[in-house]
């Protein structure tokens, strides 16, 4: 492959990426299975390793999914809340194994604990009372379900044990049994109501919900998997879950101290096949090193520690044919073929529909019409067609085509070189595409338009009323107030919350366009180096490949964005509405000390604690990196500095300064 092409289907694999985190965090409805999703996060990592100069600290490769959403308020996680990284393979795990001995240098220990299927919750404790509970969200931040957690029986709102930590955050998976999940699902039926999909996704649901009263209703339960603080009882992991089930907590009976991958491999084989028994869903096994020091001295990427991986197990198959294949229309004008399949049952679920992602794998699977598929679910949530019973396949049957025009507007689709994906190139008279952009605009993370709905959309384009996002803020109570299913008080509630977006920030302005390639964080950058909309339209393409971590296809996305007179039209349509075209400095800054400047940590320290300092480091306009290069501007070492990161430091020449002198620095002393 080619550098341009690479860039380009890293570009595509970042953007698909993206929606998937969004679906299954936040919308709790994901599209594709773990396993399509670890494929398609492995062919980016690995593109991202051979190509260096594209790589990005936004990248899905080094965050965590957000499951934040606008009805709770959201608390920073005092320590971040990150991903694992995963394997479906034993060989995989010896190679983990084989790391970590060149890593440390010397011996250690596992811990093996089943990975429960369910919602992930962080809860701290102050003086033996909880007095938060927080959600993953993006692994900083992430939404307070304080409430919520305190109606799960096995998670003790005070702790009576005095041997416990003054301060304290203890962790673990919320999730729901399976006799549990079928009575929820047998009233929902009485009462006519439509089944949840499987327990994961209710276990989501129920702990989003703003009341209570109900929540306490659904038999959530909780197994705690880990346990942080400056005091801990002990520096091994499994003495602490020990220790936390003593203090009253629910520490599964499951979890194993292992000397070596033997015994690591011998206990993922055997709940590989036993797994079935359980009264609860895991989909496979989480291996963590034993000591904290260790753990420490390992470290994390940006998404994930170093000293932990999960092996998933293989998914569960079955067969059924397939009906026909329907395609769908994104608001990028991206076609995605739809399987539509002869119901069936599959991992406690009836599956009726798959993707086939793109016409290669339509190709590659070699489809005809009644084809008997196998059907698979990877993660045990998703289905996807792994392949055809050849042997069954009608005599004379049809070869399934991927489309030549639009389903929709029957424009003529182009795929460009490179691209995974087929497009309808008719951006502005497509219906999807444009309803497509509007529901964009309006999401919570973009102008954060609350009362527009994906039905409200369509209703209002139905009804003419709007044809692209500028149409909104010509809107007026009255054209809503008569519509169907809404009255005076949803079109006041609605026509307030879009005057309000009015003072959204202009990174917030950028990303709500939808122009192809720029994210949230994208637009953020872009924003702080053009801190007005009028010099980021003047920008020629040479201008913008000068702006930090910006490569030729997001550049030449913004430079065809703005020369599309509809587009110019647009922006001074919401210039004269009234929205912001210029950013502002950030109010969160306390300083400009360390502006410019990349710095990494390593070690334990007295006054502070590593994340305090990584918070202090942003303050005054640094940047926090997890690995030493020739770009690092100086490493901030406490104690036992971990030997990877002190060996390359030297070997590099980059500055090591204690933490005295850091402060000294940003004259916070």
């Amino acid at each position: 492959m080619k550098k341009e092409e690479a860039g380009k289907r890293i570009h595509t694999l970042r953007t698909e990426l993206e929606k998937h985190n969004h679906n299954y965090y936040v919308l709790n409805k994901p599209e594709i299975s773990d396993f399509e999703y670890d494929i398609l996060l492995n062919e980016l990592t690995t593109l991202e390793d051979k190509y260096p100069e594209f790589r990005k600290e936004d990248s899905p490769s080094n965050k965590v999914g957000s499951d934040i959403t606008r009805e709770f308020t959201q608390q920073q996680h005092s320590y971040p809340m990150l991903s694992l990284s995963n394997t479906y393979s034993e060989e995989e795990l010896k190679e983990f194994d084989s790391r970590l001995k060149r890593s440390l240098g010397e011996s250690f220990e596992y811990v093996c604990e089943l990975k429960y299927d369910g919602v992930s919750i962080s809860i701290i404790y102050k003086n033996g009372r909880m007095i938060a509970a927080v959600t993953r969200g993006d692994g900083t931040t992430g939404d307070v379900v304080t409430n919520n957690v305190r109606t799960i029986k096995s998670i003790p709102s005070l702790i009576n044990s005095e041997d416990i930590p003054s301060d304290f955050v203890i962790r673990g998976e919320i999730y729901l049994p399976h006799k549990g999940f079928d009575m929820m699902n047998q009233k929902k039926i009485e009462k006519g109501e439509q089944a949840f999909a499987n327990p994961r996704n209710a276990a989501a649901g129920t702990l989003k919900l703003l009341d209570s009263k109900i929540v306490a209703e659904r038999p959530l339960d909780c197994f705690i998997y880990y346990v942080l603080g400056e005091s801990l009882p002990s520096d091994s992991h499994y003495e602490n879950m020990q220790t936390a089930r003593s203090w009253g907590f629910r520490v599964p009976r499951e979890i194993t101290l292992c000397k070596n991958i033997d015994e690591v491999l011998a206990f993922t084989k055997y709940w590989d096949t036993e797994r079935h028994n359980l009264p609860y869903d895991i989909d496979g096994v989480v291996v963590k090193i034993n000591s904290l020091t260790q753990q420490q001295e390992l470290g994390s990427t940006a998404k994930s520690p170093r000293w932990a991986i999960a092996y998933k197990f293989k998914a569960q198959q079955a067969e059924t044919r397939l009906i026909s294949v329907s395609f769908q229309v994104g608001r990028t004008g991206s076609i995605t073929p739809v399987a539509n399949l002869v119901p069936v049952q599959l991992a406690g679920t009836t599956v009726k529909r798959a993707s086939l992602h793109n016409a290669d794998q339509i190709a590659l699977l070699d489809l005809h019409a009644n084809d008997l598929l196998y059907v698979e679910k990877g993660g045990e949530i998703i289905p996807k067609i792994v392949g055809v019973n050849f042997e069954k396949r009608e005599k004379g049957s049809q070869k399934i085509e991927f489309i030549n025009n639009c389903p929709i507007c029957g424009t003529p689709l182009v795929r460009e070189e490179s691209e995974a994906n087929h497009y309808c190139p008719n951006s502005e008279g497509c219906p999807p595409q444009i309803k497509g952009r509007i529901k964009h605009f309006i999401s919570r993370k973009a102008m954060d338009i609350d009362g527009l709905g994906e039905e409200t959309v369509d209703l209002l384009y139905r009804e003419k009323l709007i044809k692209n996002i500028a149409d909104l803020y010509r809107l007026s109570e009255k054209d809503i107030s008569v519509l169907e299913r809404l009255g005076e008080k949803s079109a006041s509630n609605i026509i307030a919350s879009i005057n309000k977006s009015k003072n959204r920030p202009f990174e917030s302005l950028l990303f709500a366009l939808g122009i192809r390639y720029v994210g949230e964080t994208v637009a953020r950058t872009i924003a702080t180096y053009y801190n007005n909309i009028d010099s980021l339209i003047e920008a020629g393409i040479d201008d913008l490949l000068d702006i930090p971590e910006v490569g030729s296809s997001i550049a030449n996305s913004i430079f065809n964005y703005f020369s599309k007179e509809q587009n110019r039209e647009i922006i001074e349509r919401l210039r004269l509405a009234g929205l912001n075209m210029e950013s502002k400095r950030s109010e969160s800054l306390r300083g400009n000390q360390l502006e410019g400047q990349s710095v990494v940590i390593s070690g334990t320290f007295e006054k502070h604690s590593r994340e305090q300092y990584k918070k202090m480091i942003e303050e005054y306009g640094g940047k926090n990196v997890s690995s030493i290069s020739k770009n690092t501007s100086f490493m901030l070492g406490g104690e036992n500095i971990g030997p990877s990161k002190l060996k390359k430091a030297k070997e590099l020449g980059i500055k090591i300064i204690s933490e005295i002198d850091f402060l000294t620095i940003i004259d916070n002393l």
